[in-house]
């Protein structure tokens, strides 16, 4: 891959880093009085990928804010999410001014979700790997792009291109929103069709190949899957909608091509470490090849 941007769900990995070590109360209060476990483990795991992927680019992406689009649409979506632990709060933002201070390029648009803004950058960009923890976005596949699903640490992932894509799951990245929408997300808050699981949902779209051919067709379905998807219609259509990842969120995409350009100053890192007293990450950092 030539011009390799590597794009990471930075929301993700603050989550997972995050909860990796609070378990154990390991904080990491700095001097400032500030938790950072979640903030340097997001560092040291976008250093590694930088040295796995030696991208020519790299952007780190964000949700911004708990409300968005689709609040609109629906007004409980994700609303059974439990609120993050107190420790956390302050690291939403601590952590955008840590990855400015280091000079690295972040995009968040308010109102949308990092889904979003990976997307519309996977349906206007080639040679791009996508690295989150959200299987949504298998649904982007394609265009020379690649998806790293986050596995166990820092250096596993289920890797996803189209091709494997569609022999695991014997359907287009497309189509993935129709299961989606069949099978429904309970982590986000919305069900699709009661009854209808992952398998159920691939099978149907195997055969009439989108939930608008299911829909048509429904008199050739079984009574007790007609049942469902007629108890449920409104759930499923809202379901799809909900699901299907935005691909033209509005951003400067000159902005976007001028700064995205992966530079790595050493000193201006290491001091950003000093500045925000990183002391476990800046041990790391000199680990890596890069």
């Amino acid at each position: 891959m030539k011009d390799k941007t590597l794009v990471i769900d930075g929301m993700a990995l603050l989550f997972r880093h995050f909860y990796a070590t609070s378990f154990r109360n390991q904080f990491m209060v700095n001097n400032k009085n500030i938790p950072t476990n979640g903030i340097q483990g997001l560092i040291r795991h976008t250093m590694k990928l930088v040295e796995l992927t030696r991208p020519e680019n790299m952007v780190i992406t964000w949700d911004m804010g708990k409300e968005t689009i689709r609040n609109e649409w629906f007004k409980d979506y994700k609303s059974n999410r439990t609120a993050p632990p107190k420790e956390m709060i302050p690291q939403f933002d601590y952590v955008k001014e840590i990855i400015h201070d280091m000079g690295f390029y972040q995009l968040g648009i308010h109102g949308y979700e990092a889904d979003d803004i990976i997307g519309t950058l996977a349906v206007n960009y080639d040679n791009l790997i996508f690295v989150s923890g959200d299987r949504d976005l298998l649904q982007l596949l394609g265009k020379n792009n690649d998806i790293w699903l986050t596995k166990k640490g820092f250096t596993e992932y289920h890797h996803y291109n189209e091709q494997n894509f569609i022999e695991e799951y014997d359907i287009t990245p497309e189509q993935f929103v129709d299961v989606k929408a069949l099978m429904g997300d309970s982590g986000d808050g919305y069900y699709g069709v009661k009854g209808i699981g992952e398998k159920t949902a691939l099978k149907l779209i195997r055969e009439y190949n989108n939930v608008e051919n299911i829909i048509e067709n429904i008199g050739s379905l079984s009574i007790g899957l007609q049942t469902k998807i007629l108890n449920d219609m409104s759930s499923l259509r809202m379901s799809h909608k909900l699901a299907k990842i935005i691909t033209d969120v509005e951003f400067s995409h000159d902005e976007y091509l001028d700064h995205r350009k992966l530079i790595i100053d050493k000193e201006k890192f290491d001091q950003t470490l000093i500045d925000h007293d990183l002391r476990i990450t800046q041990k790391y950092m000199h680990t890596l090849n890069i």
